[in-house]
């Protein structure tokens, strides 16, 4: 089990809309319990996320950095990290 930052939970809940219709989470408690049931993951760099997805079958080549980061199921973290969450 993967423990997630404040950094982490913040980020988000702020941001949820770009994956959810409605929100998930509220506080940062619902917001971890959350996050440990659908097993997001926590990563250093967008290059680190690329690995991830390809990994897990998403096609991704061709994919801009910058496209990436927007990806629905990509959240930046303060201080340049990314959370990835499959909705």
């Amino acid at each position: 089990m993967y423990e997630y930052d404040e950094d982490c939970l913040k980020a988000f809940i702020k941001n949820q809309g770009q994956l959810f219709d409605e929100p998930v989470a509220e506080t940062l408690e619902e917001a971890e319990a959350f996050l440990e049931d659908c097993m997001a993951v926590v990563f250093d760099s967008i290059r680190e996320v690329r690995e991830f997805l390809e990994e897990e079958g998403v096609d991704v080549e061709g994919m801009s950095d910058e496209a990436l980061e927007e990806a629905s199921e990509v959240f930046a973290i303060p201080g340049g990290r990314y959370l990835v969450v499959e909705g």
